[in-house]
């Protein structure tokens, strides 16, 4: 299996995500927009995109953000969802999944950032790709906005601050506004990226501190997101 990542900035890392890939052996490619690496110009060649997350918003134009162009990633999107391939957004990633879908992002009612636990749906409890979560499980946050809603989307999890934590646009196809690929190596990227907001942190509900931050455990997060990266996977092989 060939995975690419398309990265929109360095502390916004692929994590356990990208664990995941070298574990199996999967070959990987890049797409850095921060260093001006360009977008894939096909898509045949990719089996597993995965679009990861960034301080921008879908509506970031590139005058304000000359590195990042929205427009052309959900044109690549549009096209692996047309193609079948497996495609999965990591918060800003997420986000424009449902952009290119035609279903606008939001602001989610609460900024979260720290590690609070998501419950699944009866959607989610359904679907055996997330059948070894659990009714709850606690997973990691970085977020102000949540992904839009197509028609036949299926909201998977969902937080007591965030109402879409995980959507199914398709069989292939999932938007994660939650962080389950953070490790503490990714989270002490992000905390040197987040000063400011870390230091609201007593303004907010589900916000926390760079102690509590680096205290957290994220390994049973990583192991269930691996689960879920080994059933996805396994389902999109050709059957025989």
């Amino acid at each position: 299996m060939h995975v690419h990542f398309i990265i929109h900035e360095d502390f916004e890392a692929p994590g356990a995500y990208e664990q995941w890939a070298k574990m199996h052996q999967h070959t990987i490619s890049y797409s850095r927009v921060y260093l001006g690496e360009p977008l894939p110009d096909k898509i045949d060649k990719i089996d597993m995109l995965i679009i990861m997350g960034g301080p921008q918003s879908p509506a970031t134009t590139k005058k304000e953000c000359p590195h990042f162009d929205s427009l052309a990633e959900q044109a690549i999107i549009s096209t692996a969802i047309k193609s079948q391939k497996i495609v999965i957004g990591v918060c800003l990633g997420s986000q424009l999944i449902g952009e290119a879908l035609g279903a606008h992002f939001e602001h989610s009612p609460e900024k979260e950032i720290g590690k609070f636990p998501i419950t699944l749906t009866e959607a989610g409890k359904k679907n055996p790709l997330f059948a070894h979560f659990g009714d709850s499980l606690a997973v990691g946050h970085w977020h102000n906005d949540m992904p839009g809603l197509t028609q036949d989307a299926q909201i998977i999890a969902y937080s007591e601050g965030c109402p879409r934590q995980i959507i199914a646009y398709g069989p292939f196809v999932y938007g994660f506004q939650c962080h389950m690929e953070l490790t503490h190596d990714v989270v002490e990227q992000l905390i040197a990226h987040s000063e400011n907001d870390l230091k609201q942190a007593e303004k907010y509900r589900f916000i926390d501190t760079p102690q509590q931050l680096r205290l957290h455990d994220y390994s049973e997060m990583n192991q269930k997101l691996f689960g879920f990266l080994d059933k996805l996977s396994l389902l999109s092989q050709p059957q025989k």
